[in-house]
């Protein structure tokens, strides 16, 4: 376990890092037992219900550099995992516009073949739209 003066000189990172680790500790319970090994593994064990053994190894770890090494290890898994869902997004937008673009070749290809094959009714649908259209913008502007 870390002795009084490693924790001494190093107060305010051992604070910082006790905090980032355990969120719902505060400065008033830190400063409960500054600088005293025995007396800051008994404060965070009481306000987290972390075990004695994980407190201490946290803060040895602290002086060892492992605590760092499993910061980094933890970023670089949720960086692998957000690499992979953005992949896995991607494909899926890939997919679901080729589909898009060929339900709409087929309704653009029924359309021409409708046209073709039945001019007059073509013609007379797009004009009744075209009036409906101008019937709302006309009564849109008038409000």
């Amino acid at each position: 376990m870390t002795n009084r003066e490693e924790i001494k000189g190093h107060w305010n990172e051992v604070k910082g890092r006790l905090k980032e680790h355990w969120g719902q500790l505060t400065d008033d319970d830190l400063s409960q037992a500054e600088c005293n090994a025995e007396q800051l593994v008994g404060v965070v064990q009481q306000k987290t219900g972390a075990t004695r053994r994980e407190i201490e190894n946290f803060i040895d770890g602290l002086y060892n550099g492992s605590v760092s090494d499993q910061a980094a290890e933890t970023v670089q898994h949720y960086a692998d995992a957000a690499h992979r869902l953005a992949d896995d997004a991607s494909r899926y937008a890939r997919v679901q516009a080729d589909r898009i673009a060929a339900c709409s070749s087929d309704y653009s290809q029924r359309v021409a073949h409708t046209v073709r094959t039945r001019p007059a009714e073509s013609m007379a649908i797009a004009f009744g739209l075209g009036i409906a259209a101008g019937a709302l913008f006309f009564l849109g502007r008038k409000k």
